[in-house]
């Protein structure tokens, strides 16, 4: 007597393996749970470039829908940083997409106001401050870049400050950091990540 083997859940599969059974057997269940546990990276990933966070939230979602298809026709031999790849373009054609859509659509922004007196408050309340940045697609790019050269602790602090909205006390307690540290980081970081996109913006002319 025969017995039919049970199909494996996706669960018991690895990335790779359900990939496979994806492009060979359509079921979006499969795709579903492969998603879903790169899903905090990509929600990252969005946020770095859209706000507020429902607009991060919407392009994680049609991410997906976008995946659905092409994840059928295309092959993907290291699917976390495809996906990674994949979600930073598609953040930047939604802000291509704003900057024609007008000045309606608002001005694409990134504060970076002086560190030292923000101890207590999100870097969400600070917009009136100077020293703004406007981002355009290549400034992004040279954002991204410049921040991935910084040391760990700097990029770390810069990223949870500006990207993240978080306050001073909630950056020491994530990271382990002494406030003293946070803000060095922050500081230093700032002057750092500055003279990178001030070198690369020179080197572009």
């Amino acid at each position: 007597m025969f017995f039919k083997r049970r199909p494996k859940s996706p669960a018991e599969l690895s990335d790779e393996e359900l990939l496979v059974r994806y492009r060979r057997e359509g079921e979006v269940a499969d795709l579903g749970a492969l998603y879903e546990r790169h899903m905090p990276a990509v929600f990252a990933i969005c946020r770095r470039y859209l706000r507020p966070d429902e607009d991060a939230q919407d392009a994680v979602m049609q991410l997906f829908e976008k995946l659905v298809v092409t994840l059928r026709q295309h092959e993907v031999s290291n699917f976390p940083a495809w996906l990674h790849t994949t979600a930073r373009n598609y953040c930047l054609m939604q802000l291509r997409a704003r900057q024609r859509a007008g000045p309606e659509s608002g001005p694409l922004v990134l504060h970076f106001p002086d560190a030292t007196a923000v101890e207590l408050a999100p870097a969400a309340h600070l917009e009136d401050d100077a020293d703004d940045l406007t981002l355009t697609e290549e400034r992004l790019q040279a954002m991204e870049h410049a921040l991935a050269e910084l040391p760990e602790g700097q990029r770390r602090c810069l990223e949870l400050f500006y990207l993240q909205k978080k306050c001073y006390r909630e950056i020491a307690d994530e990271t382990g950091f002494d406030l003293g540290l946070v803000k060095s980081h922050l500081q230093n970081g700032k002057r750092n990540l500055k003279r990178s996109l001030e070198s690369s913006a020179n080197a572009a002319r």
